[in-house]
C-alpha cells in the first residue's frame, strides 16, 4: 500500500477523471477502487461527494465479498442497484450500514493488460429506478476512460493508506458576488448555516448564531451535534447523513434549552448542505412524536409531517416538555449514528464468516481501519497456554515469541484479560509498563486494546488491537470495542468449530482419493482436487489413474451427486467398481459400474468419464456418462472440448449402453479432464469459460502439467472462493524412448 504522503505520480489525473465522471453522469458521489491482485482485494483510492466516514467500512474488501464493486470486478459486468429495497435484497450487509435512499452503479475498469478495479457511482433518491441503455453506456464508457488514465500513468497506480477525498465543485469564495450574497443573507429574518459534506459548519449568519446560542467563531469548523450539546442525539446526525447521501431535503425540530424550539431545514447538493433555521411552535397534544431517525429508512421526510424533538439535556431547570426524555450532554455518552451503522455493518459481515481465516481477514480488512489500528492478534486458551490463531501487522518473529505463552505470563495482559473477562486499554507504553514492563519491548507497539472473547461466560480467546503511536481511548470507543468483541467471539467460536469439522471432512475426502499416481513412460500426468471454499460436508468428486500393463492405463474422473457422507461412501464404491473392471472396453466399464449402482439401490446419480489409453499404439478410447467432455489440444489444431456422444448419468437406468469415442494420441496431445465445479462460476456463462479454458490450454500447453493444471483453475476462478468441489486430471502424450 502506498502511504498517503507518498502518493504516486498521476493521482491528479485520476482525481480529475473521477470528478469529471461524476459530473458527466449526473451522479451525486463516486469512488475508484483499485485491485490488489496478490491479496485479491479492492481498495478505495479516491472518492468524492460523500463524507469519508461513510465509506470507511468499505475502504477495503475482498474480491469475493458480497458487494456491488466486488461483483463488478469478479463477474466483469456493470452492476446496477436501483433502490434501497434492491440493496437490501441483493446486498444485505451493505444495506445495514447504508440505510438510505439512493441508486448505485459499479463498473469494472478494463485496462489494456489487466482489470484495474472498479468505478462506483451514487445517484440521489430522485433518480429513476431503471437505468436507460444510454445511461449504462455512459457509465461503461466512463469506466474505460478511467482505465485508460490508469494505463497511461507513469507508475502503476496504488491505493493510499486512506482514500483521498476530493471536491466536486470549485471554491466559491473567490467569486466577487460572494460578499454581496453574505450581506443579502444577513438581512433575512431567519438563520442560514452552511455545512460541508463532512458535516462541518463553513458559514453561518448572525441570526443563526443568535438562534443557536453560541458565537459564530466558536461554531465554524465544528459539527453541530458535537459543538452544541442539545443537538447531541443520534437522530440529528442521521438527518444529516440522510441529506448528504440521498440528496433528499430533510426537516426536523429540536429543543434548545430551556424552552426554545427551532426548526432545521436541510437542502443538500454536490458542494454541501444549506440549512435554514427558524423558530418553531412547541409540539402540542397528548401523544407527541418520539425522537428517532425517521427519514433514513427508505422514504424522504415530508416537510409537513410531525417531526421528532431533541431530548432535553440532563440537568436543565424545570420539567422536560412532552415527548422528550432526559439525555446526557456528553458526546461520548451518545451512540453516534456512524458508529451504530458501522457496528451493524460489521455484525452482518461477521455472520458471513465461516473459517477462522475469514474472521482474521475481516477484522484486519474492516475493523482495524475503522478504529485506526495497525496490528491484530487473535489468541485462544488451549491447555493452559495462549495459542495465536491469527495475526496482522506483526513481525513473524514477534508472533513466534508470543505463541504458546502460559496464561499467567507477565509478558502480556492477554492471560489476565481472559481470566477476568474485563477488557484492558493502554494509551501508551508507560501505562502498559506499569503492570507489564516487558510487554512494550516485545512488539514495539505504542497503544493496545485487549478485548476478551467470551461466550456464555466461557472464554474462547482474546482479541488485541495495537497501534504504532500512542492513542487515548474515549469512553465511546471502549464501549463500541467491547460490544464488538462479543460479536468477534461468536464468529470465532463458530469458525473454530467449522474448521475442525471441515478438516475432518477434508481428511476423509483425501483418504478416498488415490494417494499417488503411477509413473508411465510416454504420459505426463497431474491431478488436482480442491474442496469448496464454504460448507463443511465432504464432496463426491473423484479421479483415478489405473495402470493396466506397462503401456496401458485407464484414467477416470467423476462426480457423485451431493455433498455428504453418503456421497463420499458411494464415491468409494464407484471407484472400487471401476478398478474391478478397468482394462475392459470403456463402454463396458461404465455399463458394469451402472449395474453396481443399481444393486446398491441408491438414489444418488453419478457423472463419469472413463478413458482407456494405449500408449504403444498411440490411441485412446473414451466413454462418458453425463460428464463434461475433456478439453483437447493437439499441436497445430484449434483447441476445444472433445466431441462425445451424450449419455445419461450412471444410476438413471440399469440397462444403459455407452458409446465410445476413439482418439489419436500424437506427441504433445494434451487432455484436461475436470468436474463441473471448474466451469460453473456464479454469474458467468459455462460455455464461455470452457472456451476461455481451451484457449488457455493451447497457449500454455508446453508448461509442466502441474503448473498448467493450477493455471487452468486460477483462470476460471480469479478468487479462491470455490462454490463447488473441483477435480482435474491433466494428461499429456510425449514421445517414448526408442
Amino acid at each position: 500500500m502506498t502511504p498517503r504522503d507518498e502518493e504516486p505520480v498521476g493521482t491528479g489525473r485520476l482525481d480529475t477523471a473521477l470528478a469529471d465522471t461524476v459530473r458527466r453522469t449526473g451522479a451525486s458521489a463516486g469512488g475508484v477502487y483499485l485491485l490488489d491482485e496478490p491479496a485479491q482485494a479492492l481498495d478505495l483510492a479516491v472518492m468524492c461527494g460523500v463524507p469519508a466516514e461513510v465509506a470507511l467500512p468499505w475502504g477495503r474488501m475482498a474480491v469475493a465479498a458480497p458487494f456491488p464493486v466486488a461483483d463488478a470486478v469478479r463477474e466483469d459486468r456493470l452492476v446496477w442497484v436501483a433502490s434501497q429495497d434492491d440493496m437490501a435484497r441483493a446486498y444485505p450487509r451493505a444495506a445495514a450500514g447504508l440505510p438510505y435512499r439512493f441508486a448505485l452503479a459499479a463498473a469494472p475498469l478494463p485496462g489494456r493488460a489487466r482489470c484495474w478495479g472498479a468505478l462506483l457511482l451514487l445517484w440521489p433518491a430522485s433518480h429513476p429506478e431503471a437505468a436507460t441503455r444510454r445511461e449504462q453506456g455512459h457509465i461503461t464508457a466512463a469506466a474505460r476512460r478511467i482505465a485508460r488514465t490508469l494505463d497511461e500513468a507513469p507508475v502503476p497506480a496504488a491505493a493510499p493508506a486512506r482514500p483521498r477525498l476530493i471536491p466536486l465543485t470549485a471554491d466559491r469564495a473567490a467569486d466577487p458576488s460572494h460578499h454581496a450574497a453574505a450581506d443579502y443573507v444577513e438581512r433575512l429574518p431567519e438563520g442560514a448555516v452552511a455545512l460541508d459534506l463532512e458535516g462541518r459548519i463553513t458559514f453561518l449568519d448572525s441570526t443563526a448564531a443568535a438562534l443557536l446560542g453560541r458565537g459564530a467563531d466558536r461554531l465554524r469548523g465544528t459539527r453541530p451535534w458535537q459543538s452544541l450539546p442539545w443537538l447531541d442525539a443520534p437522530f440529528v446526525e442521521d438527518h444529516y447523513r440522510t441529506a448528504v447521501i440521498s440528496r433528499d431535503p430533510v426537516a426536523f425540530t429540536a429543543l434548545r434549552p430551556p424552552g426554545t424550539y427551532l426548526r432545521f431545514e436541510l437542502h443538500p447538493d454536490a458542494s454541501g448542505i444549506s440549512v435554514r433555521v427558524t423558530r418553531a411552535t412547541p409540539p402540542d397534544g397528548p401523544e407527541p412524536v418520539p425522537p428517532g431517525p425517521a427519514p433514513a429508512r427508505g422514504s424522504a421526510p415530508e416537510p409537513t409531517a410531525p417531526e421528532p424533538t431533541t431530548p432535553a439535556p440532563a440537568g436543565t431547570a424545570g420539567p422536560a416538555p412532552p415527548g422528550t426524555v432526559p439525555a446526557s450532554t456528553s458526546a461520548s455518552d451518545a451512540a453516534h449514528v456512524g458508529r451504530l451503522y458501522q457496528l451493524l455493518h460489521l455484525a452482518a459481515a461477521l455472520t458471513e464468516t465461516v473459517a477462522v481465516r475469514d474472521v482474521v481477514d475481516l477484522v484486519a480488512q474492516q475493523i482495524l481501519p475503522a478504529f485506526d489500528a495497525d496490528g491484530l492478534v487473535l489468541s485462544a486458551a488451549d491447555a493452559g497456554r495462549l495459542r495465536i490463531t491469527g495475526h496482522h501487522g506483526y513481525d513473524p518473529q514477534v508472533i513466534e515469541r508470543l505463541d504458546g505463552l502460559p496464561l499467567d505470563t507477565d509478558l502480556t495482559p492477554a492471560g489476565d484479560v481472559l481470566a477476568t473477562g474485563v477488557p484492558s486499554f493502554f494509551a501508551d507504553p508507560t501505562e502498559m509498563a506499569r503492570g507489564y514492563p516487558k510487554a512494550p519491548k516485545i512488539s514495539g507497539k505504542q497503544a493496545w486494546a485487549f478485548l476478551p472473547l467470551v461466550i456464555s461466560g466461557r472464554p474462547v480467546g482474546c482479541c488485541i488491537l495495537s497501534y504504532d503511536h500512542p492513542r487515548p481511548f474515549t469512553a465511546d470507543e471502549r464501549a463500541v470495542l467491547t460490544s464488538l468483541a462479543g460479536l468477534i467471539a461468536q464468529a470465532l467460536d463458530r469458525a473454530r468449530l467449522y474448521d475442525a469439522v471441515h478438516d475432518l471432512a477434508h481428511g476423509l475426502q483425501q483418504a478416498l482419493l488415490p494417494r499417488s499416481l503411477p509413473t508411465v513412460a510416454g504420459l505426463r500426468i497431474a491431478a488436482r482436487y480442491l474442496p469448496a471454499s464454504h460448507g463443511m460436508n465432504v464432496g463426491g468428486d473423484f479421479y483415478d489413474v489405473i495402470r493396466i500393463d506397462p503401456t496401458t492405463v485407464a484414467a477416470v474422473i467423476g462426480d457423485v451427486q451431493g455433498h455428504n457422507v453418503a456421497a463420499a461412501a458411494l464415491m468409494g464404491q464407484v471407484r472400487t467398481a471401476i478398478h474391478a473392471t478397468a482394462g475392459a472396453a470403456p463402454g463396458e466399464v461404465l455399463a458394469r459400474t451402472n449395474r453396481v449402482l443399481a444393486d446398491l439401490e441408491t438414489d444418488l446419480l453419478v457423472s463419469c468419464l472413463y478413458m482407456h489409453i494405449d500408449l504403444a499404439r498411440g490411441r485412446a478410447a473414451l466413454a462418458g456418462a453425463g460428464h463434461p467432455p475433456p478439453l483437447l489440444y493437439r499441436p497445430g489444431r484449434p483447441p476445444g472440448p472433445l466431441p462425445l456422444d451424450p449419455a445419461p448419468l450412471l444410476g438413471v437406468d440399469v440397462d444403459l449402453s455407452f458409446s465410445v469415442t476413439d482418439l489419436l494420441l500424437t506427441p504433445g496431445t494434451t487432455l484436461a479432464l475436470y468436474t463441473d465445479g471448474l466451469t460453473e462460476v456464479p454469474g458467468a456463462d459455462p460455455e464461455r469459460i470452457t472456451a476461455d479454458l481451451a484457449r488457455y490450454l493451447a497457449a500454455h500447453a508446453s508448461q509442466d502439467p502441474g503448473l498448467l493444471a493450477d493455471g487452468l483453475i486460477r483462470h476460471a476462478w480469479r478468487s479462491s472462493r470455490y462454490t463447488d468441489d473441483i477435480a482435474m486430471l491433466l494428461l499429456r502424450a510425449e514421445p517414448q524412448d526408442p
